[in-house]
């Protein structure tokens, strides 16, 4: 076996435990105000004054965090149960998501982006609970 290959199967026999993923803003107070919105509830922790963490799934964390130069420029997408409710409820808060769209044959999406620019992904994987 090549190395590229033994050492993938060695990077997936580690066992990963939390996942952080952040997203740039350039002026906090705003990106906060929005990310409540998004998520409907204010952030989970507040560790310092250059940014703040949701939890959106058991051991998953988005954080906002105060960088002007990198935002704009994120992606990042999370997988709900149902997305039909899940764009009623952020249409609800006053996000409006863009069209849901289909994603091959495995899943659903729909994208709505922060006063920033980042692109924040909800889907829907056909099958999921």
């Amino acid at each position: 076996m090549n190395g590229r290959r033994e050492s993938a199967r060695e990077a997936a026999e580690v066992t990963m435990e939390v996942l952080f993923a952040s997203v740039p803003a350039s002026d906090l107070h705003v990106a906060t105000g929005w990310y409540e919105h998004l998520f409907g509830r204010a952030p989970d922790i507040v560790p310092n004054n250059d940014e703040v963490m949701w939890s959106v799934a058991e051991n998953a964390w988005l954080y906002v965090i105060r960088d002007p130069g990198r935002s704009g420029k994120t992606v990042v997408t999370i997988s709900v149960a149902d997305l039909d409710q899940f764009v009623a409820e952020l249409r609800g808060r006053g996000i409006h998501a863009g069209p849901i769209e289909a994603v091959g044959d495995a899943g659903r999406k729909a994208n709505v982006v922060d006063p920033d620019g980042n692109l924040i992904s909800w889907i829907q994987v056909v099958g999921a609970a």
